[in-house]
C-alpha cells in the first residue's frame, strides 16, 4: 500500500514540511483536512446530513460524522478535497457551489492517535433530497436531523435529538446524543453550527 504523505504545519498554520499519515497521527503534527457539510432546504425548515462511519473503520467505527470529509494529501489543493464528496457519498459538486465557513482548528486526541487538524470547512445547500451512492468500506449509512435541533445539541441546549436515515440500506428513525457522534471538540461544533445558522437566516 502506498504511503500517504501530508503537508505538516506549526500551530500558527505555517507549513514546515511533509510527513506520512501514520507519523502525523502518531506525533501530532498539524495537517489539513477538507470538511463538507450538506444541508437541505425544505419549505419552512432545514435538514443537516451526517454520514454513518463504517463499522470496519479503524477510528470511530459506526459513529455519526460530517457529511463527507478527508485528509488533504501533500500534492493536493483545497479544491481537490471535493474528491472526498463523490468518493464517499456519490454526490458531484463544484468549488463554485460551496460556501466557505473558514479554517477551523480541530484537534482530536485519543489513546490511539493525536489528530491535530486545520479543517477547511465548506457548506453545500440543496433544494432537493440528495441521492447518495456510498463507498461501503468508508460509509455504511446516511442520517439527517432538523438543523436547529442539531444546533441546540452542539450548544448544549438539548441532550438528544431525532435522526432519520438508512443503515446498510435499511431505514431507521431514532434518538441520539452527542456521544453518538465522532468526538470533535465542542469549539469546532459550535463554530460550524453558528456559521451555518448565520448563512441560512
Amino acid at each position: 500500500m502506498q504511503t500517504e504523505l501530508l503537508k505538516i504545519f506549526d500551530e500558527q498554520h505555517r507549513e514546515i514540511g511533509v510527513a506520512s499519515r501514520t507519523d502525523v497521527h502518531k506525533l501530532g503534527y498539524w495537517h489539513e483536512t477538507f470538511h463538507f457539510w450538506l444541508i437541505e432546504k425544505e419549505t419552512d425548515s432545514y435538514n443537516i446530513y451526517f454520514q454513518i462511519r463504517s463499522d470496519e473503520k479503524k477510528d470511530y467505527p459506526s459513529l455519526l460524522d460530517i457529511t463527507a470529509a478527508g485528509h488533504l494529501l501533500a500534492h493536493e489543493t483545497i479544491e481537490d478535497g471535493i474528491r472526498e464528496v463523490e468518493e464517499e457519498i456519490g454526490i458531484k459538486v463544484t468549488p463554485e457551489e460551496l460556501i466557505s465557513l473558514g479554517v477551523i482548528k480541530n484537534p482530536i486526541i485519543t489513546d490511539s492517535l493525536i489528530d491535530n487538524e486545520f479543517s477547511h470547512v465548506f457548506l453545500y445547500e440543496s433544494s432537493v433530497s440528495p441521492t447518495f451512492k456510498l463507498q461501503q468500506e468508508e460509509v455504511s449509512g446516511i442520517a439527517k436531523a432538523d438543523f436547529y435541533d442539531y444546533y441546540d445539541l452542539c450548544l448544549g441546549q438539548k441532550t438528544e435529538i431525532q435522526i432519520d436515515g438508512f443503515l446498510q440500506e435499511i431505514p431507521f428513525s431514532k434518538m441520539v446524543t452527542i456521544k453518538d457522534f465522532v468526538p470533535h471538540k465542542p469549539s469546532y461544533l459550535e463554530i460550524v453550527a453558528e456559521s451555518i445558522k448565520a448563512h441560512i437566516k
